[in-house]
């Protein structure tokens, strides 16, 4: 059986012949670059670690890592993975712990004079995740710092909110949001046709995060006040920033040419003890855009399984998002408030496909021994598994954190696994 005939068993909820692997083949199941340089020392293996996401610090998944993890997903990257920073080639460049990788030329950050990094709005930052005032970008952008690092971190926050200070629907038509651009439709294409042999099951990772979105153009405190005080602006902005969505979809689907069985939307609604709004508010405010993005999926190109990313505690909202079209969850994130496993696979694993959830990455991945890891996927597997509708991954990226022997240790027991039928 090949990877993506396995994958297309697991995600129409049959049982292949072992289970399905996703192995840092989404923006929500990433590797940081350390660990995954560590791991591949471990496993003997050579070749300078590349890190692509470089807000995560996340690694290119090579090959040989790959297959040694099991994996059975390939994606289609990001034009601009991450701070919309283009990958235009690589440099040289180090880790934290000092061993060399490589990373994208036009990342630059700098020092902020107390150990920690800076980086800097650049020209090519503005079409990409910045709204921009219609026909006159904001020179001013090159002097704000977008994101930042602090000393004895391993990865960027994002602390630039260009829209803090607009509040009226009037002020907001005054900007555009960022649509896909010629020099991305090419290179979603080229990677299309570049994957189109993959004997792997092809993600595409198109995000479309709307409400995470609005939490950055504004701070998440001002955006939270707009939803509560003024719903019609939040409206207003919702239905602006779905509209872009709406056409870029219409041109990812147009690139990659038939090729995807999977597109990946994000949009963290939870926190680890509970939704960061409550269910009616999301119905009212924030479902309708979903709804319009996965249907959109859902009847244009049945052939590609909607793929919801949300952490935290989401299980209340869990069949609103099964009415909008969802029909994969992501991360499982199997630690939060009401996400008991066992409730999950019984309650709606007839309805959507669990992609995640393999092992906690808070306690037991980042600090419990090999064994105890192995112990928590084979523990996960025997609920997740059975019945199909599975996918294999830890809770969300794994963090600078991981011991590179634990990250062998979780893939290699869902590798090795085989459900006791007796």
């Amino acid at each position: 059986m090949t990877s993506r005939e396995r994958a297309l068993m697991a995600l129409n909820h049959l049982e292949p012949d072992r289970v399905c692997i996703d192995f840092g083949a989404t923006l929500a199941t990433g590797i940081h670059a350390q660990v995954y340089d560590g791991a591949k020392k471990l496993l003997g293996m050579d070749g300078i670690t590349t890190v692509e996401d470089v807000l995560g610090q996340l690694a290119e998944i090579e090959p040989p890592m790959r297959e040694a993890m099991g994996g059975d997903f390939v994606y289609i990257r990001r034009y601009a993975p991450s701070l919309g920073i283009p990958v235009t080639g690589y440099g040289p460049a180090a880790l934290a712990n000092g061993e060399p990788c490589r990373r994208p030329l036009l990342f630059n950050p700098v020092s902020d004079g107390k150990g920690g990094l800076l980086i800097r709005g650049l020209p090519h930052h503005l079409d990409y995740i910045h709204p921009f005032i219609q026909g006159e970008p904001d020179e001013t952008y090159e002097s704000k710092v977008i994101a930042r690092c602090p000393e004895g971190y391993h990865a960027f926050s994002r602390v630039f909110h260009p829209l803090r200070d607009v509040d009226t629907a009037e002020k907001l038509n005054e900007y555009a949001f960022p649509e896909m651009t010629a020099e991305e439709y090419l290179f979603y294409q080229g990677e299309a046709r570049r994957l189109r042999g993959t004997d792997k099951a092809i993600a595409g990772i198109f995000l479309g995060n709307i409400f995470e979105m609005g939490q950055l153009y504004w701070g998440y405190e001002n955006f939270f006040v707009h939803m509560a005080g003024d719903p019609a602006f939040a409206h207003a902005y919702m239905e602006a920033r779905c509209e872009s969505y709406m056409r870029d979809l219409e041109k990812y689907f147009e690139a990659t040419e038939g090729t995807l069985d999977v597109i990946q939307f994000n949009d963290d609604l939870g926190t680890q003890q509970n939704l960061l709004i409550s269910p009616k508010m999301y119905r009212e405010l924030l479902k309708p855009y979903h709804k319009r993005m996965f249907g959109y999926v859902r009847e244009k190109h049945p052939g590609t399984k909607v793929f919801f990313h949300s952490c935290g505690a989401i299980f209340d909202i869990l069949p609103d998002l099964i009415d909008c079209g969802a029909q994969i969850i992501n991360p499982v994130q199997i630690s939060a408030a009401g996400m008991d496993p066992q409730r999950l696979k019984r309650e709606y694993g007839r309805d959507v496909v669990f992609w995640g959830g393999g092992v906690d990455t808070q306690k037991i991945l980042s600090f419990a021994p090999p064994e105890t890891v192995r112990a928590q996927v084979r523990q996960m597997l025997d609920i997740f598994a059975p019945g199909g509708g599975y996918v294999f991954s830890q809770v969300h990226n794994v963090d600078a954190g991981v011991p590179p022997e634990n990250l062998i240790a979780a893939f290699q027991a869902a590798k090795e696994y085989k459900r006791d039928c007796s």
